[in-house]
């Protein structure tokens, strides 16, 4: 999920004295204060990658009793699914914390923003 430093790294300047770490192991993520849940790219490989990290349950355990915030795709991450899907599938299951579906905009036929133009 490749804007994991970036994410950090905005944390650190908002909050200095706060103890912002990147991490990928369970007992850090169940002993933080708060969770920050970093995405980026497509729905699938983001859900498909988190899967595979083995932090589905610390995080879900987290989100129970701490505050969470998710950043561009870890934000459709918290839902409970989305129609960004592999070929042959409907969706991709999210996280589910939060009641809701991510839906592509049905912009009839206007360009999309690609995020090459900001």
């Amino acid at each position: 999920m490749g804007n994991l430093r970036s994410v950090a790294q905005a944390l650190m300047a908002v909050a200095p004295e706060a103890d912002v770490r990147i991490s990928a192991q369970a007992d850090e993520i169940r002993a933080a204060d708060r969770v920050v849940l970093p995405g980026q790219g497509a729905m699938p490989d983001c859900m498909a990658a988190f899967d595979q990290s083995g932090l589905r349950d610390a995080v879900l355990e987290a989100s129970r009793s701490k505050p969470m915030l998710g950043v561009c795709v870890g934000e459709q991450m918290l839902l409970e699914r989305s129609t960004e899907a592999r070929p042959g599938q409907q969706y991709t299951e999210g996280l589910g914390l939060i009641k809701g579906d991510v839906v592509r905009f049905d912009l009839d036929g206007k360009l999309q923003p690609d995020g090459s133009r900001y």
